[in-house]
């Protein structure tokens, strides 16, 4: 049977991921912080089960703590074996201006968002190179192709994602193992619903525009893009245009969209 390891598992879109793939016959193991919901999203896993010989792991895991990352993964990998899919989609967003940001809020963000997935592939990678195969999945986001206001913390941890993936996918293409990169829209989640209520007023007025996705069809689109042997995975006409052209759109954007809004908000 094989294995999929997904950081963040408790909720959104790493949620949606085990679910699928639980129906699908996989055995899953899900890491996250939050033991509660951890332990309601086990119990949810269980009950979706294809065949009573699935296995289920839930571990609470801090992916900004390495010690305790690499304990939950060496347990998981004893006993449902090396990941055949491995997904890093952990992640938090402290939105605010880098003006009124604390220093601290860039070094956790990148802690979680940044060093939190280079310890999860830290600590997966030896067993799945010892197979010769497995699939990497590391979770950017639209503000990994473009930086917007509001997000000077969040979007260079994922713009830090988006490199990492891009050097790893080289270095382990010979071996077998493929990396995809996703960028996703905004998602409904709990973490986006909290984002909401506490993002600068202008960044909600540049994402209004935006339709929000569903977990699950974030989740879809994801395994397509992997099964598919898409490098960078982008749900949506928006985010795959981006995703293709952000050179060229980023300067676009800023100057007949973005700034416009931005002058017009600040005026007293």
């Amino acid at each position: 049977m094989p294995h999929a390891l997904i950081s963040g598992g408790s909720s959104g879109i790493g949620l949606a991921l085990a679910k699928i793939l639980i129906n699908e016959g996989w055995n899953v193991t899900i890491l996250a912080r939050d033991k509660a919901r951890l332990e309601e999203a086990a119990v949810n896993l269980n009950a979706s089960r294809k065949a009573q010989s699935q296995r289920i792991i839930a571990t609470s895991a801090d992916v900004a703590d390495p010690i305790a990352l690499n304990r939950a993964v060496e347990d998981a990998v004893a006993q449902l074996g090396a990941p055949d899919l491995l997904v890093a989609s952990a992640g938090i967003v402290i939105p605010e201006t880098f003006a009124n940001l604390a220093p601290d809020a860039f070094r956790q963000t990148m802690e979680v968002n940044y060093f939190g997935t280079v310890d999860l592939v830290r600590a997966c990678l030896p067993s799945m190179r010892a197979n010769r195969k497995g699939q990497i999945v590391l979770v950017s986001s639209g503000a990994g192709l473009i930086g917007l206001y509001g997000y000077s913390a969040y979007a260079p941890s994922k713009f830090a994602v988006r490199g990492f993936g891009e050097a790893l996918r080289s270095e382990l293409k010979p071996e077998g193992i493929s990396v995809s990169v996703v960028f996703p829209p905004d998602t409904d989640t709990p973490q986006l619903r909290e984002e909401i209520r506490v993002r600068p007023a202008i960044t909600s007025k540049i994402a209004g525009g935006a339709k929000v996705k569903s977990a699950d069809d974030i989740a879809r689109a994801i395994l397509g893009g992997v099964r598919q042997g898409r490098f960078a995975i982008a749900p949506g006409f928006e985010m795959t245009m981006l995703a293709r052209f952000a050179g060229l759109l980023s300067p676009i954007l800023n100057k007949f969209s973005f700034d416009p809004l931005i002058a017009r908000m600040h005026k007293p």
